[in-house]
């Protein structure tokens, strides 16, 4: 069996209006193995973002635990909350928050630059990276030159470059059109065929939900395991 990844244990979040506990989040247990591919669906406001900010250390549960590789999170310094988000963790958004004033490979360096790797490597590490994600005619454009597809590539690529163990996703292909959304997951599918990295996915797109092998549904605060 693949190693476990991610494993969540009787995970809980509450949040006290006034003098009533609301609990966004009620004893939600499932894991991850290594190359698994897991989507998550659930009406806006059922409480799926605040599941991935928890997963990516940016919030703390009410209770339960959070074990990465083992390791719970929960306990983990700021510090070393910083590196797992860095070297461990990727995250895509539907909005693909890219560096403006940077070029293209800068964006996709950044997170190398942050570990300390020299302006060579990184710049050699990123190149190839935009390779795997077709983007080797663009390294000198800027994000404002880019498509959409275009800029999500690189938000893609970004989250790879210190390949991770897992990659998180919330609407990756929202902002897209169903052609580059296509493209998108495509890439996602590429991508995890080559590194085998482990992928939790938060999308309302029925088409990419029926090729989603692993389907998590949340309602009413709890994760249901859906049959795909």
């Amino acid at each position: 069996m693949n190693k476990i990844i991610i494993k969540c244990i009787n995970l809980t979040k509450s949040y006290k209006n006034t003098e009533i506990i609301v609990n966004i989040l009620e004893k939600i247990s499932f894991e991850l193995h290594r190359g698994d591919i897991a989507g998550i669906i659930g009406k806006s406001g059922s409480g799926k973002t605040t599941l991935l900010h928890l997963l990516a250390g940016l919030d703390s549960p009410t209770s339960g635990k959070i074990l990465f590789n083992g390791k719970e999170i929960n306990l983990f310094s700021s510090k070393e909350l910083a590196r797992f988000r860095n070297v461990k963790l990727g995250l895509i958004y539907q909005f693909h928050h890219l560096m403006l004033d940077f070029n293209v490979l800068e964006n996709v360096a950044i997170p190398l630059l942050i570990n300390n790797k020299s302006r060579k490597e990184s710049q050699e590490i990123s190149y190839t990276m935009l390779k795997k994600v077709n983007l080797l005619d663009k390294v000198k454009k800027y994000p404002s030159e880019l498509s959409g597809g275009e800029r999500q590539r690189v938000a893609i690529a970004r989250a790879f470059i210190n390949n991770p163990s897992l990659i998180i996703a919330d609407e990756p292909t929202g902002n897209l059109d169903k052609h580059n959304a296509h493209i998108i997951f495509d890439l996602i599918l590429q991508l995890n065929h080559d590194f085998k990295t482990t992928f939790l996915i938060v999308t309302h797109d029925l088409t990419l939900i029926k090729k989603i092998p692993i389907l998590f549904k949340i309602k009413n605060g709890r994760l249901f395991n859906c049959q795909n």
